[in-house]
């Protein structure tokens, strides 16, 4: 896509993120530690409807994810293209991923979609970075809801891993840790039932 109709895209969604600004919003996560550069407030729902009026597009999701703004960043894990973001910009990305609410929605709006999901899951809670852990954690726990199959070696590292996860000192980390073992579990109970 040429530059020029990037721009333009570009500043038909800031447009839109500027009309739907929410100050009371914005000030609520401010005082509850989520900091951004730039926060309009706007509220999930409304950026799920703006996203609908665009068409997935890498570059422009690319240049959204660069700002330093919360709403440009949900966006661009909402435009961007499945097929076109590779494991090393997942990479990139998740090391960019400023707090716990970025992670859950590039987790639900991105990273689960990816073909090696799995991978980037099993990699990410394995990780030292508590972003990493959080991300992965929240990969992992989607991909069982959506009835992700895990061999025997894959279930008994995942059972480790949220061992040492549920003691970390990150809440968010120990709170998806606890989340997923919980998952876990139903998702054993329910490979069990098929089996009996």
């Amino acid at each position: 896509m040429e530059q020029q109709k990037i721009d333009s895209i570009l500043r038909d969604i800031k447009k839109e993120l500027r009309a739907n600004m929410n100050g009371v919003a914005s000030q609520y996560m401010r005082e509850r530690g989520l900091g951004y550069h730039i926060n309009f407030g706007v509220e999930l729902p409304r950026l799920h409807a703006i996203a609908k009026e665009f068409e997935p597009n890498h570059e422009v999701a690319q240049r959204l994810w660069n700002e330093n703004v919360r709403e440009s960043k949900i966006l661009a894990c909402i435009l961007m293209p499945s097929e076109r973001f590779f494991p090393e910009v997942a990479d990139i990305w998740v090391d960019e991923i400023p707090n716990a609410e970025i992670a859950q929605q590039a987790v639900l709006h991105l990273f689960r979609r990816l073909p090696y999901a799995p991978t980037l899951a099993f990699d990410w809670i394995a990780s030292a970075s508590d972003i990493r852990q959080l991300c992965g954690l929240l990969l992992v726990n989607h991909l069982m809801m959506e009835g992700a199959e895990f061999n025997e070696n894959a279930l008994a590292e995942l059972t480790d891993q949220l061992t040492a996860c549920q003691a970390s000192a990150d809440l968010s980390v120990r709170k998806a840790a606890q989340n997923a073992a919980i998952r876990l579990e139903e998702h054993q109970n329910l490979g069990s039932d098929k089996h009996s």
